[in-house]
Parts: structure tokens; sequence; C-alpha cells
């Protein structure tokens, strides 16, 4: 299978499998050099049929842009508040916490149970204002730069609280996750605070819906391997579960 129709064909219909496919993989398959697979894969992009990333191709869009919190409160909605039940379950009596930002974690944020002794750290005014209700809750507000758009605080005042404390678990949001580039968001400052909140946790359990995944924001949070669990929900491709489970990351889906 060496012609330039005959590749391009198994190209596309892999990636209609799979969503995501490997040059390495495709010059195994295809008994070609990966840089006629590459070219092939700059073709397919030029004709607007997948998206070109580091090591291979998509057909998603990989690429992130900044949306209010309120617009992205509405997307996969339903999905949010099984992922946030889903983690809710994860919480144990007088555990201390940090929540990220994000509308999966205010979803999680809704989902713990109203008289749970709990301490909570949190970047997100949001999540804060949630859990002012919960009577056995102690809530840290995180002080700094208000990123409008999360309605969240960021920058050096927030990491350096932080610096303070050590807790069992961080719930984090994120806007794209990529298997190889890792997880990112799309503003450098909150990436930074998000790095500095993996530093002081044990286990870093991060909550997306499956939209996130083959997306690349502008700051990178981490590598895959720097997470211990991912809660999301069952859009997710079964290639993407295997690499996540082949990286030592537990996946659960709702």
């Amino acid at each position: 299978m060496s012609s330039l129709a005959e590749r391009h064909q198994y190209i596309i219909k892999k990636l209609q499998k799979e969503q995501y496919i490997n040059v390495v993989d495709l010059c195994s398959e295809l008994k070609v050099s990966s840089v006629t697979i590459r070219k092939d894969l700059k073709l397919l992009e030029d004709k607007n049929l997948l998206f070109k990333i580091h090591g291979g191709a998509t057909l998603t869009n990989p690429y992130t842009v900044d949306r209010s919190v309120n617009e992205k409160e509405q997307l996969q909605s339903n999905e949010k508040l099984s992922i946030g039940q889903a983690a809710a379950a994860l919480v144990n009596e007088n555990d201390s916490i940090i929540i990220a930002s994000g509308t999966s974690v205010l979803a999680f944020a809704k989902s713990i149970p109203l008289n749970l002794p709990l301490t909570v750290i949190t970047s997100a005014l949001n999540v804060a204002l949630e859990l002012s209700h919960h009577p056995y809750t102690e809530v840290m507000q995180l002080g700094g730069m208000l990123r409008k758009s999360s309605s969240s605080v960021m920058g050096p005042y927030s990491e350096s609280i932080l610096k303070d404390f050590f807790c069992s678990k961080l719930f984090l949001g994120v806007d794209g996750i990529d298997l190889e580039f890792g997880l990112t968001t799309t503003n450098m400052m909150e990436a930074h605070l998000n790095r500095q909140m993996i530093s002081v946790s044990q286990k870093t359990i991060v909550l997306t819906d499956s939209t996130k995944f083959g997306k690349r924001g502008f700051g990178k949070i981490c590598n895959i391997d720097e997470i211990d669990h991912i809660i999301t929900d069952s859009g997710i491709s079964e290639h993407v579960v295997k690499q996540l489970q082949s990286l030592g990351v537990t996946v659960t889906i709702v």
C-alpha cells in the first residue's frame, strides 16, 4: 500500500476510528518513511481533513481558546455533573483538599455533602461561595490577581500562600489534555498556580469532560505522568484510555 491515494484513505479511516494517529505506527503499518507520512499529513491538513500535532494527527482542533466561566458552564453540563458526583465520592471526612478553578470542579463542589467535615483551599471565587453554605467546611480563599474569565485568582501571591500547606488531594480542571504535550490551560499564570497546587498535594485528580482530550492550551501545567487519576465521561476513546493507563493514570469513566 504505497500509492498516495491509498495511504490517504488508510490514514483517514484509521483517524476516524481512533481519533488520534501516530507517525511511528503509520510508518510501520504502511511501510514508508516518516518523511513520507509527515508529507501525507501536511497534504491532508491543507485539505482541512485533519490537524497535525507533534508526533501525529487528530480530527479535532487541538488549540483551545479562553471562554468565560458562564459560557463554559453551559457546555457538557450533564457530563460535568456526573464527573463532579464521582469526584465527591473520593472525599473523606476531615480531608484537607485543594480545589482549583473551572466548571467541572465547580460541579464537584456542588456535589460535596453538606455536613461533611472538610478543609478546602481554593483559587476559585465561585467554589468558595458554594462551600460557604457548608456548616462543617473550613474554606481558605487564595488571594491574588483576579482572572475574570474563570472567576478565580492567580499570580505569585497565590503561589506563595500555598507553600505553607500540604493537602491530601487536589481536584484540578484543565482546558486541554494532550497525550504527548500534557495538561494545559489557556492562561500561563494559572498554569503556574496549578503546578504549585500539584507540588503541595499528595494526589492529583483531574476532572474533565471528554471534549478536552486532544486539545492544547497556551500554558502547560504538567506532563500526564505527574497526575494520578482522571475522571471523565464516556466520550473518551478506548485508545486514549489505554494510553493513559500505560502511563500509570487511573481513569474513571462516568
